[in-house]
């Protein structure tokens, strides 16, 4: 698709299926549409029955996932420039159930067809041609529906956990955000300083973009991009290899950093991060996507506090504010060392954070709870998912 600008905005002359939507979604959600503007209506329109999928990502096997519209949609929807879309040809749609088709999209035996078809080095790609000739099982249409029938069961079990798991998501967030909304003109409960992240620290790069992953015998490790931004705190047990050049000077991360990725495809996503709360006993770098900021030694900071803060809406709609770009955006290290945050006493910020990481915990242990109920339920999808779309191929 294309002539797609302004998107995001409060208004516009159409709305649009945005990358996200695909990217977390199995089945499109329909009552999420963004707006956009687009300098011409002469292109092609959503319809119920498309299958939407990611043109490109920071790693291959994230290329080409699929989401389906399954349900009914409004006239001029358009489709984000960063997806493409596939739509049956009429003398199919008797015989080929695109929900069936879009469940075996995700099945293993079809991934890993995907996966050969990508290319790239720094950010991967798959374009249509490639993609529109691999082969997919066609079973009778009463097979496919039946199919159909039992994985939405498993995927529906675990969107209600989901559900309940995004309600304690909220509870957190509505606790982080009134916790971390200091008063910067009077009424604060006590001396609450307020610097700019240029003041408290220096920013650094990542990577080069000539630096390889190599999974298997790399001469160095990395925090990849999805580390920072799913995790509040990053995952150092996580850390990819990587091939980085002889004599190139890298800024290894440590204990109290704070991770940023660097760019999204909405604004709102730019500049998500996570912070380094445990000691870091082996060169690990940060991947070139990302940058980090260094705190000075005389800034008082709680590793933890600051994990929290950043993620705090206070502090994101700073950050979304240095973001730029039109079809991909980007933060500004220079707009974002104008950032103002709150500087508590010490025991304030682990006031703070005993109650934040209560909360917290609820919704990212994986240990306990329903994040470990919604894995064992995925992986019972997964399980039959792949039982289900195994096809023997008859030979002549």
């Amino acid at each position: 698709m294309s002539g797609v600008s302004n998107k995001w905005k409060e208004s516009g002359n159409c709305v649009f299926i945005d990358y996200l939507n695909v990217y977390n979604n199995m089945r499109v959600d329909v009552t999420k549409l963004q707006n956009a503007t687009v300098k011409s209506f002469e292109q092609n329109k959503l319809k119920r029955g498309d299958i939407l999928l990611t043109s490109a990502s920071e790693t291959p096997d994230e290329c080409a996932l699929s989401s389906v519209i399954r349900d009914d949609i409004p006239d001029d929807v358009f489709l984000d420039d960063h997806l493409f879309a596939v739509r049956l040809k009429d003398e199919c749609k008797t015989f080929i159930d695109t929900a069936f088709v879009n469940y075996y999209m995700h099945s293993s035996s079809f991934r890993v067809q995907v996966c050969k078809k990508v290319r790239g080095v720094t950010r991967f790609y798959i374009t249509g041609k490639p993609f529109m000739s691999l082969e997919i099982p066609v079973p009778p249409l009463a097979v496919q529906r039946k199919i159909v029938e039992i994985l939405d069961h498993f995927t529906g079990l675990e969107a209600e956990l989901e559900a309940e798991l995004e309600a304690r998501r909220k509870q957190y967030e509505y606790y982080r955000n009134a916790l971390l909304s200091f008063d910067k003109v009077g009424g604060v409960r006590f001396d609450v300083k307020w610097m700019t992240l240029g003041e408290i620290g220096e920013f650094y790069g990542g990577l080069s973009g000539k630096s390889k992953k190599d999974f298997e015998s790399g001469n160095a490790k990395f925090i990849s991009y999805m580390n920072v931004y799913s995790n509040i705190a990053v995952d150092i047990s996580t850390a990819e290899q990587v091939n980085v050049l002889a004599g190139e000077k890298q800024n290894a991360i440590q204990f109290g950093d704070v991770l940023f990725t660097g760019s999204s495809e909405t604004p709102e996503e730019c500049g998500m991060s996570s912070v380094v709360t445990m000691t870091v006993n082996e060169p690990i770098f940060l991947n070139s996507f990302c940058f980090g900021l260094r705190i000075n030694d005389l800034s008082p900071f709680n590793a933890h506090y600051l994990k929290h803060l950043f993620r705090s809406s206070a502090v994101r709609k700073q950050i979304i504010k240095t973001a730029s770009g039109v079809t991909r955006f980007n933060v500004s290290k220079k707009k974002m060392a104008d950032v103002i945050i709150p500087i508590p006493p010490l025991s304030e910020q682990q006031r703070i954070v005993d109650i934040l990481d209560r909360f917290e915990a609820l919704t990212t242990d994986l240990q306990s709870g329903l994040p470990a109920e919604i894995a064992a339920r995925r992986k019972q999808y997964e399980y039959y998912r792949e039982q289900l779309l195994t096809f023997k191929r008859k030979t002549a």
